[in-house]
């Protein structure tokens, strides 16, 4: 498959929705502001959006797949009400001290580089955003355009890693606004 397609690679918990730790319950899910607008935004554009997320509760018994399975549903439900869509989802069950270390754990590029394969994604063209440096650190590694995104789930170290680089949008839809005007 040619490589030719811009994409978002978006983290979900922090980023894209309320922080719930571990979240089994898709009545939980909750939309941070916004991000209804900043997808719709990107859809619009014509970049992919897809979601990488560490979910390590499954390796920890905390959550089933059909449990991250309902959550990732009601998100897209959400988002599909206000006029946005998610395009593909890719997660990381794996905790490393349950299952080992793998490479599709963020920071490991292992999902990003099969979203590229399956949907034709040039990932140097695409933009990477997270509320954690371990989710645009793949970005970095790959050549991407990355945004850190702080909520209350962010470490001090990691704001300041990313600050160094200047990096770091207040919100998804400033991360997005921005990646549009640099490309």
């Amino acid at each position: 498959m040619s490589v030719q397609r811009r994409a978002a690679f978006l983290d979900r918990d922090g980023t894209l929705i309320e922080d719930a730790n571990y979240l089994a319950d898709p009545d939980r899910v909750v939309l941070i502001p916004g991000t209804a607008e900043a997808v719709r935004t990107l859809n619009e554009q014509s970049v992919l959006v897809v979601v990488v997320t560490n979910q390590s509760g499954i390796a920890q018994g905390l959550l089933t797949e059909a449990e991250y399975a309902a959550t990732r549903d009601r998100l897209g439900r959400l988002l599909q009400q206000g006029g946005a869509r998610i395009d593909a989802s890719f997660h990381c069950p794996h905790h490393p001290d349950v299952t080992g270390p793998c490479e599709c754990r963020k920071p490991g590029t292992l999902l990003f580089r099969r979203a590229s394969e399956e949907l034709g994604i040039d990932l140097a063209a695409s933009l990477y955003v997270g509320d954690r440096y371990r989710d645009i650190a793949p970005g970095l590694a790959l050549g991407g355009f990355v945004r850190l995104v702080p909520s209350g789930s962010t470490l001090e170290e990691d704001l300041r890693r990313a600050r160094a680089i200047d990096c770091v949008s207040p919100t998804l839809r400033e991360a997005v606004a921005d990646y549009l005007a640099a490309r």
